[in-house]
């Protein structure tokens, strides 16, 4: 094992063990080092990854500390490395997205309060007649944020932001390949919302389902 890997997998024991607790402040990096057995290099060079992917806050000045470990901060990381994808791979961040989206939908049936709702309709109300791609796509993207976020389930809400990326990407690239691309997104999300306002959880998944399907089809007829 490299020693900079030996080094992170010891910090990383100290907090699952608990001897490290979200908010704590890691000993000063001399004591630490000596207490791992390690140098103090391969110490500060896992202080750094494990920084860069939000495990650890380092405040210039202050000292190093554990973060809140909350899940959507922990998932920023792997919203970045989303970011990579290739072209080819659209598809298959559309088809996980296609299992999750629905549950979260589903589930938000029996959570999301009139005043979303409302909210929800209104931007669907304020969308125009006759939206550019980027607008359609900008607003679809805040309609299942929302939705997302009234599902309840942080972790949940925080993967299916991570996942949206690269299919938004590729809708505004690409443009509307479909006829009616703006009126039939739209009418999807009338009925998905129609279910919430109605809690019929498995109507809400299954019009989620379709719109998923929808936007696939769209990206799939580019490739």
């Amino acid at each position: 094992m490299a020693v900079t890997d030996e080094a992170i997998e010891k910090i990383k024991a100290l907090i699952v063990s608990g001897a490290l607790r979200p908010g704590d402040r890691l000993p000063k990096e001399n004591e630490l080092a000596a207490e791992l057995g390690l140098s103090r290099n391969s110490l500060r060079e896992a202080v750094r990854a494990l920084s860069l992917i939000r495990i650890l806050d380092v405040r210039q000045g202050d000292g190093t500390y554990v973060t809140s470990l909350d899940p959507q901060l922990l998932l920023e990381a792997m919203g970045f490395v989303v970011d990579f994808h290739r072209d080819d791979t659209v598809l298959e961040f559309l088809a996980v997205r296609r299992i999750l989206e629905p549950a979260a939908t589903a589930m938000a049936a029996a959570r999301i309060s009139e005043q979303q709702l409302d909210a929800l309709t209104a931007q669907l109300d304020g969308l125009g007649p006759d939206p550019s791609v980027a607008e359609l796509v900008a607003c679809d993207l805040d309609f299942h944020r929302g939705i997302a976020s009234a599902s309840g389930n942080s972790v949940l809400c925080s993967l299916l932001e991570s996942l949206s990326g690269p299919t938004t990407r590729a809708r505004v690239r690409r443009g509307p390949a479909q006829e009616d691309a703006a009126g039939r997104t739209l009418r999807e999300h009338r009925a998905i919302l129609s279910a919430l306002r109605d809690r019929d959880a498995e109507a809400a998944r299954s019009w989620a389902t379709v719109h998923i399907a929808s936007a696939e089809q769209w990206i799939r007829s580019t490739l």
